[in-house]
């Protein structure tokens, strides 16, 4: 990818140039940027800021100070979605505002209630559902929508449609239904506005689960309108860890009553404790209860105005930066699938690379009928059944070990897919070693190494 203009006509490259802005290993490539996100150091240095301003007069800072300048970060995010600014609090991660929306929920006592999900949940998302079942006695329980990729967005609505009409004609009642922006794995664009509009359409609360959100996709959440989103800062936005943005509408709010933990914000409907910390009477009870929740280090959310500040002066903007990690993502993932002999995972319309992330086949496959690796006629190195976790485990060690990155390696469907992220300070070179890299390890696999 080579370097565009800021609007300012200043030379900005995205690429190898822009690695010395992060604190990096030099001997590290980090090209798993989904899982955990980067922070630049400039921001970084601003957390520090914060974290000693905390330090240097406590009570000073955590009651009087942080409010105001949580505020300042809220009003920066609530504007980048175009979102009310008391719609907008901040968690440390996806997963705490999936769990603060179930946790919250109250199940009828008819016990006709329904969770509706993807098999492609996030696994900690998929566990807190289960909680939420397990702990109902007996008032809410699943329903679990099957996704085999490669899909086209109309067929993934459509099943969604489907599962809600037989739920109503089971008996059951479809309360909420969770769903992605981007599935993390595989990492590929979900039709969440679609999915958004028929929740809507067939009275459902939709609960989406942005972690691959904000920072490489764009958002209006006034547009989209969910009954509730939440967003890792920390994955795309160069927030650092661990910060995510959580968007409850006011009509809403009411069934918000306690955060993760249940902190001094939360108002009993029986019992009168006082709130030790100042109040500010002009927001709402939603966005108290939120502004403090126990003593924890919140310093990454003061950070969210500084790292869109960042973006914006460094990095040219949003939409600059999104074009170029899109754009990155599948061409670079065309490289790989070439350099394998594969393919990227695609469907026909070409909206599953809508993001930031891409996946490619392995050119490996497992079968319970082989004894030993074997090529196939076409071309596909083939193991045991039984070897695919040796075999993985194998790859991921010489990975960190020999090449000093990290790619993961998962199955979808029967086949063996690598995901890699695409971020401002990598470029299609990267890419290239990546595939050489994974073909290399391949080739290794095909010859029984992972075995000795």
């Amino acid at each position: 990818m080579g370097s565009t203009k800021h609007p300012k006509d200043e030379s900005i490259p995205f690429g190898a140039a822009l690695k010395k802005e992060f604190p990096f290993d030099p001997q590290f490539r980090n090209l798993n940027h989904g899982s955990f996100g980067a922070a630049p150091r400039a921001v970084l240095a601003k957390l520090r800021e914060y974290r000693d301003r905390a330090d240097a007069v406590p009570d000073i800072f955590l009651r009087y100070e942080y409010p105001r300048k949580l505020d300042e970060s809220r009003a920066a995010i609530a504007e980048l979605v175009n979102a009310p600014l008391d719609t907008v609090v901040f968690v440390p991660n996806a997963t705490t505002g999936v769990n603060v929306v179930l946790r919250n929920l109250v199940w009828d006592a008819d016990g006709k209630d329904e969770i509706i999900s993807f098999s492609v949940i996030y696994g900690a998302c998929g566990k807190t559902v289960d909680y939420a079942i397990d702990s109902g006695r007996g008032l809410v329980s699943r329903r679990s929508i099957e996704i085999e990729y490669p899909l086209e967005d109309d067929e993934i609505v459509d099943a969604f449609r489907r599962a809600v009409e037989t739920s109503r004609s089971q008996g059951k009642r479809p309360k909420i239904a969770i769903y992605d922006t981007v599935v993390s794995q595989p990492g590929v664009r979900f039709p969440f506005e679609e999915l958004t509009k028929l929740c809507r359409e067939l009275g459902v609360l939709s609960l989406i689960d942005g972690a691959q959100g904000i920072g490489m996709l764009p958002l209006d959440l006034s547009a989209l309108d969910p009954d509730f989103f939440v967003s890792n800062c920390h994955k795309w936005l160069h927030v650092p860890r661990a910060c995510a943005f959580f968007y409850v509408p006011f009509r809403n709010q009411h069934l918000i009553t306690s955060t993760l933990p249940t902190s001094h914000g939360y108002q009993s409907q029986g019992v009168s404790r006082p709130n030790p910390l100042p109040q500010d009477g002009t927001k709402p009870a939603f966005v108290n209860n939120f502004e403090f929740v126990g003593t924890l280090d919140n310093a990454p959310y003061l950070t969210v105005k500084d790292a869109l500040a960042w973006r914006q002066n460094v990095l040219g903007g949003e939409q600059r930066i999104i074009e170029y990690l899109w754009t990155l993502a599948k061409e670079g993932g065309k490289k790989v699938a070439d350099i394998l002999g594969t393919h990227v995972l695609e469907n026909k319309k070409g909206t599953l690379t809508n993001n930031a992330m891409v996946n490619i086949f392995l050119p490996i496959k497992t079968s319970p009928d082989t004894a030993a690796p074997s090529l196939a006629s076409d071309g596909q190195i083939v193991i045991p059944l039984q070897d695919a976790n040796k075999a993985v485990t194998w790859m991921l060690s010489k990975l960190m070990d020999e090449y000093k990155t990290f790619i993961p390696i998962n199955g979808h469907a029967g086949r063996w897919y690598v995901r890699l992220s695409a971020q401002v300070y990598l470029d299609t070179e990267d890419f290239e070693w990546a595939g050489h890299v994974l073909k290399g390890l391949c080739d290794r696999v095909g010859k029984n190494e992972y075995t000795e």
